[in-house]
């Protein structure tokens, strides 16, 4: 039911001149937010409904990034420069290979020219078991293209296994780890990073209460948690909304908050010269 409400604003992205400007307003947005650096995720085949391709697709969304950079340049202010990529999502449908296989290369053709990675979306069910992609997942490591994996939301521990054994280093979600502490000991291990969001975890019933939200117990414990908005447009937040949550309902601390910036900085899929950008503005 909550994956249902995207429909309507991806029937909304299917020109190349709308996906510009979307990601130009978007980008625009967060920067009002104080963000420095974000990597804006989305699935390039659903946007193919009027016959774009998906490397068209992408070239409207790095036209719009490479927009809203010479907007930033042309009006300067004494805010630090909000930097972007884009991470291209496979996506959990029924007989898509051939399309996912099309979002590996073109992630391919783009990568560090505005694409910086790869991610696995859709809905977490044993139809669509992460092991499914393996052979996706194997091209783009071979490809040297960054991944995440969304799992450990609406399926448990398992999914995250799955997650981890096709070389995932971040997992969209994988809250549910707790439900698991060999898991949770591993992921520690092996310095895998959690992005976790918390208000869509509410809205999709992984948790049923923000006061049990469990960011502050992980972070604690030494896991590479972040803190994100997953959907900003269906859940109506943004990132500042999150961090605001969670101080009120877990009581996240300021050094809480450095941690997770830290960890973010640290995960995210970008060059060595911008980690070093980042880490000088926190």
């Amino acid at each position: 039911e909550f994956l249902e409400k995207f429909a309507f604003p991806v029937h909304l992205m299917q020109t190349a001149a709308d996906l510009q400007l979307i990601v130009f307003s978007l980008l625009k947005n967060l920067k009002k937010q104080g963000l420095v650096y974000v990597e804006i995720r989305f699935a390039p085949q659903l946007h193919t409904e009027q016959g774009l391709t998906q490397e068209e697709v992408v070239r409207a969304a790095i036209a719009g990034l490479n927009q809203f950079f010479n907007w930033q340049k042309d009006n300067p202010t004494d805010q630090p420069e909000l930097h972007a990529n884009l991470l291209l999502c496979l996506m959990r449908l029924k007989d898509n290979y051939e399309q996912n296989l099309e979002t590996v290369e073109t992630a391919k053709h783009f990568l560090n020219r505005g694409v910086s990675g790869l991610d696995l979306a859709g809905a977490e069910t044993p139809a669509f078991s992460i092991s499914n992609y393996a052979s996706l997942f194997s091209l783009a490591s071979r490809e040297s293209i960054p991944f995440t994996i969304h799992a450990g939301e609406a399926m448990g521990p398992e999914s995250i296994y799955q997650a981890l054994d096709l070389g995932a280093k971040r997992i969209g979600h994988g809250i549910r780890c707790v439900e698991d502490k060999q898991l949770v000991a591993d992921i520690i291990q092996n310095r895998i990073t959690l992005e976790c969001c918390a208000t869509s975890n509410l809205n999709t019933k992984a948790f049923s209460q923000i006061d049990h939200y469990p960011v502050k117990k992980l972070l604690h414990q030494g896991v590479n948690v972040t803190l994100n908005t997953d959907d900003m447009t269906i859940s109506n937040i943004d990132l500042p909304h999150e961090y605001k949550l969670l101080e009120d309902k877990t009581g996240l601390t300021s050094s809480d908050e450095k941690q997770l910036y830290l960890n973010a900085v640290n995960a995210a899929f970008c060059s060595e010269q911008e980690k070093s950008r980042l880490l000088s503005l926190i």
